[in-house]
């Protein structure tokens, strides 16, 4: 049976694991990324270091890389970046790693990833289409219909957080950092004092300022979502992050401010899932890429 070497790459902790070809992982483990510190050509490094090692032991017949960033999947290359990886545009992870390693590599972006990962082993199996969306510091999509990714014409398909509306754009009112940040403004608290936790564990309790907070999140969050499906049209929406572990809490929120915002039509016909991946989905997403890399699904 083959196995995959795959890696989550993220600002703060850069995960890697062997999966065989079912989704089982035989080994899995984290370090921490030190992105700001090494900056692209350093989690190159790291990468290569890993699989050095790795390949000692278990012998993968391919590599899956998922990554922040904006990936040109054919290339491998990043192609954009946001600042808390520095100097990460223009890295040729696929390159670098083939020439030396002479194994098929597949790089993507992380929601992408994560988003591939609920359509084949998540939330999302059965399904004709699914919009997923990570939400966290910020909000990112990924949309697959009849087993295709969208990626766009330059890569940046379903960047999603970027969209506008009234009042700024969608992941700078509807993320995770934004609920934060509203519940310290309205209780007159400094920046960054409080936590997630903190505020579902209040807003449970009854405080007001907490569950406006939540509320603001939620209704927004829920036009964006009903803007894209007026779009995009899926069979489900997936959500994902961290806050999503509130999901019997949060659902009923974001379902009704969907509901309010779609067409009769659209509203009964889109299902609202929580995702099932949690933090492995980036490398169970790479190990489908790299499995898939050469029938060219993807």
């Amino acid at each position: 049976m083959s196995r995959f070497l795959c890696f989550d790459v993220g600002g703060t902790a850069l995960k890697y694991g062997i999966l065989d070809e079912n989704f089982r992982f035989l080994y899995k483990n984290q370090i921490p990324t030190e992105a700001k510190k090494i900056g692209g050509a350093g989690i190159l490094k790291k990468l290569i270091e890993i699989t050095g090692e790795m390949r000692k032991s278990n012998k993968p017949d391919g590599i899956g890389v998922s990554t922040a960033g904006v990936v040109d999947e054919k290339t491998g290359i990043i192609v954009h970046s946001a600042p808390i990886i520095p100097n990460y545009i223009g890295v040729n992870i696929k390159g670098e790693m083939e020439s030396k390693f002479g194994l098929p590599v597949a790089v993507e972006n992380d929601v992408n990833c994560a988003g591939i990962a609920e359509y084949f082993h998540g939330a999302a199996v059965g399904t004709q289409s699914v919009l997923c969306l990570t939400v966290g510091t910020g909000i990112g999509g990924a949309y697959i219909e009849n087993g295709k990714l969208l990626r766009g014409f330059s890569h940046c398909g379903c960047e999603i957080g970027y969209m506008q509306l009234p009042g700024g754009e969608f992941q700078d009112l509807a993320s995770a950092s934004a609920m934060l940040r509203e519940a310290e403004k309205r209780m007159g608290k400094a920046e960054n004092s409080l936590t997630g936790q903190e505020v579902f564990a209040l807003a449970k309790s009854g405080n007001s300022d907490c569950l406006a907070a939540i509320d603001s999140m939620c209704h927004i969050l829920g036009m964006g979502i009903a803007n894209l499906c007026g779009v995009l049209n899926p069979e489900a929406v997936v959500l994902g992050g961290g806050i999503m572990a509130e999901w019997d809490f949060l659902c009923p929120k974001i379902r009704r401010s969907m509901d309010r915002y779609l067409i009769p039509r659209v509203a009964q016909s889109t299902k609202l899932l929580p995702a099932k991946n949690g933090n492995d989905a980036g490398m169970i997403g790479a190990m489908v890429l790299i499995k898939n890399l050469a029938s060219q699904d993807f």
